[in-house]
C-alpha cells in the first residue's frame, strides 16, 4: 500500500514539474516568436560594408558601355586570372570607373597648391585619370601571368602523381580527383582546376569536353598539350598510362631543354649589368689610387719644373 502511495506522488509532482516547465520554462509560442524576431531582424540587418561596396561597383559598371566581343575577352582574361565568381564583370568596370573618376579628382587635390604650370598639373590629372582606368587591366594581366607561372610551375608534379595513380589501377577520373587532393595545398591553382573537371564531370559533360574547358580556362600551353594527349588515348583506346608516362618523359626534356636555353642566354644578359655596376667598381679601386698618387706626387712636380 505505500508503494502505491510513493508511486503516486512521483507521478503527481512529475506532472506538476512538467506542466510547470512548459508554461513557465520551455514556452515553445514564445521561442518560435522569438526566432521569428530574430530572423526578421536578420533581413533588416544592413549588409557588411564590404558586400554593399561590392554592390556599388555592379552598379557602376553597368553604367559602362561595353560591346558584346570585348565583354567576351575580358571574361576570359579575368577566368584566366582566377576571377570566376557570378558578378566579376561588372565588378571590374565598376572599379575602372570608380578608380577613373576619384584618382583625377584626388590628383587634382594633391597638385592644387603644388608650385607647378598649369600645363604640368593637367598632365598629371590625365596620367592620374590614365592610371585609374587602365589600372584594372594591369592587375588582371600581372595575376593572370603569376597564375600561369604557378600552374606551369605545377604542371610536372600532377603529372607524375596523375601517372602513379592511373599505374596503380584507378580510373581517369578518380586519378584526377587524387590529385586535386593530394595537390590542394601545395599547388592551389592546378587543384583548383582539376576539382572544376570532376564537378563537370559530376554534372554530365563528356569527359574530352571536360578537358578541354580546362585547357581554355588555364591558357597554358603545357596543360593544353597533355589535355590532347588525353583525349587522344581516350578516343582510340590506347593505354592511358603509357601514354602519361610517355608524355611526362617528353615534358622533363622540354623543361630541361627550357633550362639550358635559359643558361645560354645568360652569358648576353649579364653584359649590361657587368657594363654598368661591375666595371665601374673595378676602375674605381685598380685605377683610383694610381690617380690619387699622380695628382699628390707628379702634379706638384711637374709644377716645379
Amino acid at each position: 500500500m505505500e508503494f502505491l502511495y510513493t508511486l503516486l506522488l512521483f507521478a503527481t509532482l512529475v506532472g506538476l514539474v512538467t506542466v510547470v516547465g512548459a508554461r513557465l520554462w520551455a514556452r515553445p509560442k514564445a521561442v518560435l516568436d522569438r526566432l521569428t524576431q530574430d530572423t526578421l531582424e536578420a533581413r533588416r540587418t544592413p549588409p557588411h560594408p564590404s558586400l554593399a561596396f561590392r554592390d556599388l561597383l555592379k552598379r557602376l559598371g553597368n553604367v559602362l558601355p561595353t560591346s558584346p566581343k570585348d565583354v567576351t575577352v575580358m571574361q576570359r582574361r579575368l577566368i584566366r586570372a582566377g576571377l570566376r565568381r557570378p558578378g566579376t564583370l561588372k565588378t571590374f568596370y565598376g572599379a575602372k570607373v570608380a578608380l577613373g573618376a576619384l584618382l583625377p579628382v584626388l590628383g587634382t587635390v594633391a597638385v592644387a597648391g603644388a608650385d607647378l604650370s598649369a600645363e604640368r598639373k593637367g598632365i598629371f590629372v590625365l596620367l592620374c585619370l590614365v592610371t585609374g582606368f587602365f589600372g584594372p587591366n594591369e592587375y588582371v594581366r600581372i595575376r593572370g601571368k603569376r597564375r600561369h607561372k604557378a600552374i606551369s610551375r605545377a604542371l610536372p608534379n600532377a603529372l607524375d602523381l596523375l601517372v602513379v595513380c592511373v599505374e596503380s589501377g584507378l580510373g581517369l577520373d578518380q586519378a584526377v580527383m587524387q590529385v586535386a587532393k593530394d595537390l590542394d595545398r601545395a599547388h592551389p591553382e592546378i587543384s583548383q582546376e582539376f576539382s572544376l573537371v570532376n564537378l563537370e564531370l559530376r554534372a554530365g559533360k563528356r569527359r574530352a569536353e571536360a578537358l578541354r574547358n580546362m585547357a581554355d580556362r588555364s591558357g597554358v600551353e603545357d596543360l593544353r598539350k597533355l589535355v590532347a594527349v588525353l583525349i587522344q588515348a581516350d578516343r582510340f583506346g590506347t593505354g592511358i598510362a603509357q601514354s602519361l608516362r610517355t608524355h611526362s618523359d617528353y615534358m622533363r626534356v622540354q623543361a630541361r631543354q627550357r633550362a639550358e636555353e635559359k643558361a645560354a642566354k645568360l652569358g648576353v644578359k649579364l653584359v649590361f649589368p657587368i657594363f654598368f655596376c661591375i666595371l665601374p667598381s673595378l676602375f674605381v679601386v685598380t685605377v683610383g689610387p694610381v690617380i690619387v698618387r699622380i695628382i699628390r706626387e707628379l702634379l706638384p712636380m711637374v709644377q716645379n719644373m
